[in-house]
């Protein structure tokens, strides 16, 4: 007999994939959670933040980004981020990364549309130093997903002076501590001046759970300033679990790098197979089949598939025991609505611009979920 999948303040919906016997004539009953990442493309609200470079996206900028198109942006992705695990949760994600916000303003104004203000979805927003302007932020349903604290750990920079001295962070006591400057400065080469790590630690389904949410450097910033977030980014998780140990990681985000680029096979040390997964200090990362066996990815470049956009998982949430959160299952989120439908890009992902043509779309990125499952 099917067992049940009990959904948390949700709807009872059946799980083929668990079958088995029942236990003292009763079946087993099981939570899922969805935990997504999208990169919303440049979500910028209409007014200039002094020190950073959002010239193009005012209303007497490049691309005219007044009021009608601003609000057309947040309606659009809204739209998205609601439908977000539906199929199997009629409440949506517990949990959503989000990248390319501009401000703590436009992330309010987003969870205040109506599609999502009905679910109750708070946000967190560091501003970082990105001189574009363009933050990580994370937003959750604080009804499955309670927070307990927060900090932006940010990226460091190569310095040939300093090559190794620190990743930006160190633990004092319990607590994980962020160093980002130097006598008030970011250090290292900031030629390309990124976004830094924004992590976020709570409790889900009444675990302790971290999750970074990531922007790494661009394409044109080279392999090695990916290579070393990658590697940034897996000392970050190490520290964590060294804080709270037993606790769970999970790492999100465009990583500007698909699944076997060395930032993430190297830097951040992932395995693609279940089977080599052997502590929760690996990482586990479910986009390579995706990617390389099914085809699918994340965004298109060229006419050939990328799968920046990944969610990764510590080493405890890979397990066959459902009596503590695991890992059940991934997938890209489509929709035809959110890929052009005719012309020169037909079947790329519909983008808010283009060729400098407003198409009221949603990004050059498509979404991506990971399901836990706890009996």
């Amino acid at each position: 007999m099917k067992k049940i999948l009990l959904l948390t303040l949700a709807a009872l919906v059946l799980l083929p994939a668990f079958a088995g016997s029942h236990e003292q004539g009763q079946e087993k009953r099981y939570a899922l959670y969805g935990v997504a990442f999208y990169n919303l493309e440049n979500l910028f609200d209409t007014i200039h933040t002094v020190g950073r470079n959002d010239w193009e996206y005012l209303p007497e900028g490049q691309n005219k980004w007044g009021t009608m198109k601003y609000t057309n942006k947040l309606r659009n992705m809204a739209k998205v981020l609601a439908e977000l695990c539906t199929d199997k949760l009629p409440h949506g994600a517990a949990i959503i990364g989000v990248s390319e916000v501009e401000t703590a303003g436009a992330l309010a104004d987003l969870v205040a549309q109506p599609a999502l203000a009905k679910r109750g979805y708070q946000f967190i927003h560091v501003d970082g130093p990105d001189r574009r302007g363009v933050d990580c932020g994370l937003l959750y349903n604080p009804r499955f997903f309670q927070v307990t604290d927060h900090m932006l750990v940010p990226y460091y920079y190569k310095d040939d002076a300093q090559p190794d001295v620190d990743l930006g962070f160190h633990v004092e006591g319990t607590k994980v501590v962020p160093e980002p400057y130097e006598r008030g400065q970011l250090r290292g080469d900031t030629t390309h001046i990124t976004r830094g790590f924004l992590v976020v630690s709570g409790l889900l389904a009444g675990e302790k759970v971290h999750v970074i949410v990531n922007h790494w450097p661009s394409r044109a910033a080279g392999s090695e300033a990916r290579e070393r977030a990658g590697y940034q980014v897996y000392h970050l998780k190490e520290a964590l679990l060294r804080q709270d140990p037993g606790s769970k990681v999970i790492i999100m985000g465009d990583m500007n790098d698909d699944p076997n680029n060395k930032s993430m096979t190297e830097g951040l040390q992932c395995k693609h197979k279940l089977k080599d997964v052997r502590s929760e200090h690996d990482l586990y990362n479910p986009w390579w089949d995706t990617l390389y066996k099914v085809g699918q990815g994340s965004l298109l470049y060229d006419g050939k598939w990328n799968l920046f956009d990944q969610i990764v998982l510590s080493g405890n949430l890979i397990s066959q025991d459902r009596s503590s959160l695991a890992y059940y299952r991934h997938e890209v989120f489509v929709r035809d609505y959110l890929f052009q439908q005719e012309g020169k890009y037909r079947g790329n992902p519909k983008r808010t611009h283009a060729g400098g043509v407003w198409l009221n779309g949603y990004s050059d990125h498509l979404p991506t979920i990971v399901y836990l499952v706890k009996e």
